[in-house]
């Protein structure tokens, strides 16, 4: 017993909507306990359509629909339904009614295309939707078969989700277990090698371990099936505990922790304070940690110095260090933040120097040349290189940044 999600539009294929629909459904099926393997995106073409709800209905007992429930010629989803199971539209008196209430609620008329949306299969219930003029259905057209249809209008299906389709699944027998997950997160170890340290986890069957891999960063999910979060809490944490110890300071945090947020608590914490000086970052760094609320308790601000006359008159960067070793070295490194650190009074001065591209890169200092320097409280002051190689200009800021933090994450977390 399965379900499968199918979203109908041209417009997500097309890529002009994020499919947000897909991962509220996907979410809210694991709360209930209900596996789903597939999701699908077709688009407002009745052949296509036909041939999806023809395989998903071999494969799934509940398949939900979001979208292609309007009153214009290609939505089509609710009459290729009543074809594929050879069942007659019939108009209901109810849908209309509703409809024209809503219109005249926002002084307007009905117009007659909207007499669509009111054709429902025989044998099908109204999903109603409180706030659209576009209601669902809840059919069970054959044996061990559910069918739910929605609107695309995120704000209308979930509403819908919950105040119908939830407790119809409920009065079903779902929702009795759920399905609790929980996110490991690591920086600075790509994803097979943290994959062969853990390697041994991945077996398991409740709750079960996979990878993921997303821009600078692996993450691990472990779920469970159970009764209750409870229980689901007592399963996961002793394995994540393990995990946890064998990955080290390469470990993080959970779920929505970030970098930014893992650091600023481990400077309120020691009641201490940072700075940035950045020069290919542009004050990315900065934003990560003002996107923080209460982020001014420890961090005071910064510097963006991207001519070398800033460098030297705001971070008092030598005019040799610039003329032997460029601005981009470990040496401009290290005055850049021991520079902010002094100049801002603060105990931590953390800098960015390096080659964002596209251009300004040499066999020498190729783009994706970055040096992070880093102030400790005690006045001592390390770089570290870093080599990100010739992506795009966005992202080797971006990893820059995520670079600073966790090097500052991990100095922290040793002092503790």
């Amino acid at each position: 017993m399965s379900a499968e999600i199918i979203c109908v539009g041209t417009e997500l294929l097309l890529g002009d909507i994020i499919n947000t629909n897909v991962q509220f459904l996907a979410k809210e099926l694991a709360s209930l306990g209900i596996p789903h393997y597939y999701q699908t995106v077709v688009g407002d073409n009745p052949t296509r359509l036909r041939e999806v709800i023809t395989i998903a209905s071999k494969r799934a007992s509940i398949l939900l629909f979001t979208g292609g429930l309007g009153p214009t010629p290609d939505d089509l989803t609710t009459e290729t339904l009543a074809q594929c199971f050879n069942r007659p539209l019939m108009e209901k008196a109810e849908i209309i009614e509703d409809i024209k209430e809503k219109f005249q609620a926002r002084g307007r008329q009905m117009s007659d295309n909207n007499r669509k949306q009111a054709l429902i299969p025989r044998g099908a219930t109204i999903l109603p939707n409180p706030t659209g003029t576009a209601p669902g259905i809840i059919w069970e057209p054959v044996p061990n078969l559910t069918i739910m249809t929605f609107p695309g209008v995120p704000s209308e299906m979930k509403r819908m989700w919950a105040e119908t389709a939830v407790p119809h699944l409920k009065s079903q027998g779902w929702g009795k277990e759920i399905i609790f997950s929980r996110m490991l997160r690591f920086r600075g170890i790509g994803e097979s090698s943290l994959a062969a340290k853990v390697n041994q986890f991945f077996d398991l069957t409740n709750p079960t371990v996979a990878p993921y891999a997303s821009l600078g960063e692996v993450r691990l999910r472990i779920s469970a099936k159970t009764a209750s979060e409870t229980e689901a809490n007592a399963i996961i944490e002793p394995v994540a505990q393990e995990i946890i110890k064998i990955a080290g300071e390469d470990y993080f945090g959970q779920d929505d922790d970030t970098l930014a947020n893992v650091v600023g608590a481990l400077l309120r914490h020691k009641q201490q304070t940072v700075s940035v000086a950045e020069s290919c970052t542009g004050g990315g760094l900065g934003a990560m940690f003002t996107e923080i609320a209460g982020s001014s308790d420890y961090f005071w601000g910064g510097v963006i110095a991207y001519d070398n006359r800033v460098k030297m008159s705001l971070l008092d960067v030598s005019e040799t260090a610039l003329d032997h070793h460029g601005a981009v070295s470990d040496i401009v490194a290290q005055q850049m933040a021991l520079g902010i650190k002094k100049r801002l009074g603060t105990d931590w001065g953390v800098s960015i120097t390096g080659i964002a591209g596209p251009s300004g890169g040499t066999d020498i200092k190729p783009v994706g040349l970055v040096y992070i320097g880093i102030a400790d409280p005690d006045g001592n002051v390390e770089s570290v290189e870093c080599t990100f190689g010739d992506r795009s200009r966005d992202i080797i800021r971006y990893l820059s940044s995520c670079t600073a933090l966790d090097q500052l994450r991990r100095k922290l977390s040793r002092c503790y």
